[in-house]
């Protein structure tokens, strides 16, 4: 094994590690289906695209539709509309209903059926549509991360920026800026994306976390102001 493969199975491991562990937490501690089971996606599919690499598998594999497929599934709506969906649990105390869950999941499905092999099909267009909808969220995000800081959790919102800033770089590379040196299939990228994705899932989850655990002391500190004043 070079390098640069070790590299990218570290890089991967990091990412699925991240993704099943803190996915799990968002369901089992806050019943956030939509970040928890999109944590959980994200980490099956880096469990899926690390069997590959290592089988060196072709084209043809299996595997490599499923890495196509899930790869458009977050980048189309995954890691673009469920993730905004699922942060407004803190930022605007959001409660989406199951059918809103499902919809989510079931319209990122179908996009991502729709957009495997894109470069194929659709070509450009494709790709200025993950370039457009990168943008449209790296602006909440960066609304997510001023709502941070003014609730004083201001090194989770340094952290929430600078891992926002990786993802959009990743992102505006992603088809468009070929690194000098990488290979035909493109492992210093992948070393790069895998390492950014499984660092926006650690800090986003310590951020809502932290938005969460503020917003439990407001409401206990709203219910103490309310409570009526005995003699």
């Amino acid at each position: 094994m070079s390098i640069k493969e070790l590299l990218f199975a570290v890089a991967d491991i990091w990412m699925i590690v991240v993704g099943f562990t803190y996915g799990i937490k968002f369901i089992r501690n806050y019943k956030n289906y939509l970040l928890g089971i999109e944590w959980i996606i994200v980490a099956t599919s880096g469990t899926n695209f690390l069997i590959y690499g290592l089988l060196k598998a072709g084209h043809d594999s299996p595997m490599y539709f499923a890495a196509s497929f899930l790869d458009a599934f977050s980048r189309s709506v995954g890691i673009t509309l469920i993730l905004v969906l699922g942060l407004m649990a803190v930022t605007h105390r959001y409660k989406p209903s199951v059918a809103v869950d499902v919809g989510a999941f079931a319209l990122a499905a179908v996009v991502g059926f729709a957009l495997v092999g894109y470069t194929e099909t659709f070509g450009t267009p494709a790709k200025i549509f993950f370039i457009v909808v990168t943008v449209l969220t790296t602006i909440f995000l960066l609304y997510f991360v001023k709502r941070l800081w003014e609730i004083g959790e201001r090194g989770h919102a340094v952290w929430a920026a600078i891992s926002a800033a990786c993802s959009f770089v990743i992102a505006a590379i992603y088809d468009f800026v070929p690194i000098p040196g990488d290979d035909a299939e493109h492992t210093i990228f992948y070393i790069l994306a895998l390492s950014t994705w499984g660092l926006q899932m650690f800090v986003f989850y310590r951020a809502y976390r932290a938005f969460d655990d503020h917003n439990k002391r407001v409401d206990a500190q709203a219910v103490a102001g309310d409570a009526p004043v005995t003699a």
